[in-house]
């Protein structure tokens, strides 16, 4: 074989390796140009993935942001919304006025208390009256269930004021005071009385039976021993308001009255103390009337009488606490 031969012959084996020279240069490109790919990819990745933090680590921020905000709105609403409540409130509670007239039926022995204890009621509301018809509560209690027109009964006892409620006049009686009884006498005293007992020696009075002194004054004469039938009174009185003016006038020596009338006729009278153990505790109670007309009115003057300011009075004129 010539050497022309041979370079003809060896054309194609070195075409052939330097093609595959060059595939092999291209294949190691190739795959370097695959890592910095990869690198650029995974380079890529992660910026993406830290600009995904970052953007959820600015929801969460904004959304942060927003409850507080929002809970901040939700208070103040809430604290406005209780501001405009307590408003509204405050301007709808008002309190009522009281209007309208009453006539009130009590015992004869609270005319000077009551006198008083309406003036101040009638100061404190102004758009309402009161007017008094004093009697003994016996009288009273059968006007109550005949339909006088009164709206209030205070009665000296509970008796009395038992037949009211039991007549269907009266209702929902209470307690607002108490008395004691005691022996009145002229000014100095001239005949010297000291005890019940004295009675039997003087001339003497009482209420009548049925009426709340009187049957007081009863109880305690039997407590005393009081021999009544030998020394009988020298007349029965309608209602504890004569007996004292039996006494101050000098028609008679001495009679049996609660505490607070011979205190009231202090001026031109004494009273002389009866023993507990012989004495009787008077009980006041007081009731709205079913006739009333005003009762709003009636209710409020028995909580008045039933106040402090009430009780003042009633205690300025010897009257016990309940």
């Amino acid at each position: 074989m010539s050497e022309r031969q041979f370079h003809r012959r060896g054309r194609p084996e070195a075409v052939i390796g330097m093609v595959l020279l060059l595939l092999l240069a291209a294949c190691g490109k190739n795959h370097d140009s695959n890592k910095v790919a990869a690198n650029a990819t995974t380079t890529t990745t992660a910026a993406a993935e830290s600009t995904t933090t970052s953007t959820d680590a600015a929801s969460s921020s904004t959304t942060a942001a927003t409850a507080g905000t929002t809970s901040t709105t939700a208070k103040k609403a809430t604290t406005a919304s209780s501001s405009t409540t307590t408003t509204t409130l405050a301007t709808t509670t008002t309190v009522k006025k009281l209007t309208g007239d009453i006539a009130v039926l009590a015992a004869a022995s609270l005319t000077d208390s009551f006198t008083e204890m309406g003036k101040a009621f009638e100061t404190a509301n102004p758009d309402s009256h009161v007017k008094f018809s004093f009697d003994s509560s016996s009288t009273l209690a059968g006007q109550a269930n005949n339909g006088a027109p009164a709206d209030v009964f205070a009665s000296a006892d509970d008796a009395n004021m038992k037949k009211a409620t039991d007549g269907g006049s009266a209702f929902d009686p209470k307690p607002f005071t108490k008395n004691r009884l005691a022996i009145i006498v002229g000014k100095g005293n001239p005949k010297n009385i000291a005890s019940v007992k004295d009675l039997e020696r003087v001339t003497w009075v009482r209420c009548a039976d049925g009426v709340p002194c009187g049957d007081y004054a009863k109880q305690i004469l039997a407590n005393a021993k009081v021999d009544t039938g030998a020394h009988p009174p020298k007349s029965l009185e309608a209602n504890v308001k004569g007996v004292v003016t039996k006494v101050t006038s000098g028609a008679v020596d001495a009679g049996i009255v609660y505490l607070t009338d011979g205190k009231a006729a202090s001026s031109s009278s004494e009273t002389i103390d009866i023993p507990d153990d012989i004495n009787v505790i008077a009980n006041y109670p007081i009731a709205k009337l079913k006739q009333s007309s005003h009762a709003d009115v009636a209710q409020a003057f028995i909580d008045f009488i039933l106040s402090n300011n009430g009780q003042a009075i009633l205690a300025r004129y010897g009257f016990l606490p309940l």
